[in-house]
């Protein structure tokens, strides 16, 4: 079980706003800064998003690798899997494909994939027998 993931941005700023809207659908919102002086040398600045008490995805600004990560979030229901979809859209992703079964992995998955403005895939998810 993974604990928390970061990803580099290129413009902290837009990437907060980005997620703010695309994350808050799916009861993900912006938690916590952590000033990366407060760490060991070197450690970076991180902008923390989460829900039900737990931080667990953090954004900071540097190189972008965009193509290298992808990251899927857990949705509750296809309705929030669609709303997850439409508000990333107005948030200014690129579509990589919309709401609908993933029959190729089960036909009871049911998820939406876009990319966010530093080229990330991001995928919206709900898997009934999982979730």
């Amino acid at each position: 079980m993974l604990d928390h993931v970061f990803i580099s941005v290129s413009d902290i700023a837009r990437s907060i706003a980005f997620y703010e809207k695309a994350l808050a659908p799916l009861g993900i919102a912006h938690a916590l800064d952590y000033d990366g002086r407060q760490g060991p040398p070197g450690h970076p600045d991180l902008k923390g998003f989460g829900a039900n008490g737990r931080v667990f995805f953090w954004l900071r600004e540097g190189t972008v690798e965009g193509r290298a990560a992808h990251v899927g979030f857990v949705a509750d229901s296809q309705p929030m899997v669609d709303a997850a979809f439409a508000a990333a859209m107005a948030a200014s992703a690129a579509e990589i494909h919309p709401p609908g079964p993933q029959l190729h992995y089960d036909p009871r998955y049911y998820a939406a994939q876009v990319r966010d403005p530093d080229g990330y895939s991001l995928e919206f998810v709900y898997k009934e027998w999982q979730h």
